[in-house]
């Protein structure tokens, strides 16, 4: 006879109410590419599980919220739960699927290459931010070209994607003043994260750079051309090789 395996510990977890239609579930921890991973797999197993009532599980770095009908939850109920309202009903359902989570890894991203044009009028903030971390606007260029990063999450707008993997050296304060327009493409720095701007919007990280590629387009299925889970590598163009890519995606 041999021993049972033991069940891989549950997240340590805990719930909080978004509003009346979503549930916020945290897993504590620090931001991280194992954090976010571990969201991912945990939005997964909720869709898996076709909750009642659930609409969709959107992870991000270290949560996930759940977003669900009331009315439909209730409706689903037990008769012995007739006296529970649709949160704790929720709640009930989400502490199951979560103590049953295993340790098997969601299914890998994809690695999306995106070119980005550097400096200049595509990425006014490298001077600034070389000179404050004391390097050379190549030397930027270069440390942030050099990793793989991974999507956490989307979220500030549609398609947005805050990555981690960012350099030490490149970790910037947001800037103090937001700039009231940034173009769409935009390539940029804020804090820990390195992300791209998929619209003209207002923004406060610092704009290094900027990519010809189009990150959201309703017309696509899925429209954000990232999902959490993907991969990124940006890839130095010069002007004259982003402004061909931008007629091409035209």
């Amino acid at each position: 006879m041999t021993d049972t395996p033991p069940r891989p510990r549950a997240p340590r977890i805990a719930f909080f109410p978004l509003g009346d239609r979503a549930l916020v579930i945290e897993l504590g921890g620090r931001v991280s590419e194992s954090g976010a991973a571990l969201a991912r797999r945990l939005a997964d197993a909720i869709e898996a599980a076709r909750i009642p009532g659930v609409r969709e599980a959107v992870s991000a770095f270290s949560s996930v919220s759940v977003h669900y009908d009331p009315a439909r939850m209730k409706a689903a109920a037990a008769p012995d739960q007739a006296g529970i309202g649709p949160y704790q009903l929720l709640q009930t359902h989400l502490q199951v699927v979560c103590e049953n989570l295993g340790e098997e890894e969601a299914a890998p991203g994809v690695l999306v290459e995106v070119p980005v044009c550097y400096g200049g009028d595509y990425g006014e903030d490298l001077g600034y931010l070389a000179l404050a971390h004391e390097l050379a606007p190549a030397k930027v260029v270069e440390l942030h070209t050099r990793p793989v990063y991974y999507v956490g999450m989307l979220g500030f707008m549609p398609g947005f994607p805050y990555l981690v993997g960012l350099d030490q050296r490149l970790v910037t304060p947001r800037r103090a003043t937001p700039r009231p327009s940034v173009p769409r493409g935009s390539v940029a720095i804020g804090g820990q994260h390195t992300g791209i701007y998929p619209l003209d919007s207002p923004g406060g990280w610092h704009v290094i750079g900027r990519t010809p590629l189009a990150l959201f387009d309703q017309t696509r299925d899925p429209p954000s051309l990232f999902q959490a889970g993907d991969r990124v590598r940006f890839v130095s163009v010069t002007p004259e090789r982003y402004e061909q890519l931008l007629a091409g995606a035209a």
